[in-house]
């Protein structure tokens, strides 16, 4: 999964970053609540973690934001040094939801994002998944159409996957480029671009289909389900 840390210590970043990405995350850090807003008005993520005492704003100021500004449900979690009941009030009340006191206990915080990600994405989590004419089977990592076998390649299954995954979310090129090509791959766009076309062109996404996936000018991309046209009949 991909996420974004606010903190205005960079150790503490350093330590949720190497805690996340442990575990198999992208963690994007931001020391600054201007530099994350700016990030997410372009960037995609699946999990926010957000300190609450800021050099230019606060924590639940910028959770608010989120909530009003972020067309996605994110879940957010607060890792914050502030302890007292008030103050879990009041971030839970901005829109988190969880909250973490300081210090950083790594065994929490994995289980905690863990728990939040499997509440907020269901469908990620592992076994067999049909959705209408498609089947994934991710012990063999195949794709079944109308129960006939679908030949991909191992970045087209996985990009096909993340995209049913995340169907309705608007989804960053770079986002969608991390997880199918991980963090340290320096992918040009046309790659992504090209995979997209053949995921179209084999798995046939098209609104007769019930699917399509449309391109978000300056953002990235979106896979949705739609209903499809009523066959014309003869009378």
């Amino acid at each position: 999964m991909r996420i974004a840390a606010l903190d205005d210590d960079a150790l503490q970043l350093d330590l949720i970053k190497q805690a996340t990405e442990a575990n198999g995350h992208v963690c994007h850090t931001h020391l600054t609540g201007a530099e994350l807003l700016r990030t997410l008005r372009r960037e995609t993520f699946d999990l926010l973690i957000v300190d609450w005492h800021l050099p230019d704003t606060t924590g639940p100021e910028v959770v608010r934001w989120v909530r009003k500004n972020v067309a996605a449900r994110l879940p957010i979690l607060f890792v914050t040094h502030r302890q007292e009941e008030r103050d879990i009030v009041e971030g839970l009340q901005s829109g988190a939801d969880d909250f973490m006191v300081k210090p950083v206990r790594i065994g929490e915080l994995n289980a905690r994002i863990a728990a939040l990600l499997r509440r907020a994405y269901p469908d990620n989590v592992g076994g067999v998944m049909e959705f209408g004419r498609y089947r994934f089977l991710p012990e063999t990592r195949a794709i079944e159409m109308d129960g006939v076998p679908v030949e991909l390649k191992n970045r087209e299954y996985e990009l096909a996957l993340f995209l049913f995954q995340n169907m309705g979310r608007l989804l960053s090129r770079d986002h969608l480029k991390e997880i199918v090509w991980g963090q340290v791959a320096d992918v040009m766009s046309r790659s992504l671009d090209t995979h997209i076309s053949r995921l179209r062109t084999l798995l046939d996404l098209r609104p007769a289909n019930g699917f399509i996936v449309s391109a978000i000018y300056g953002v990235g991309y979106r896979f949705e389900a739609v209903d499809a046209p009523a066959k014309a009949t003869r009378a």
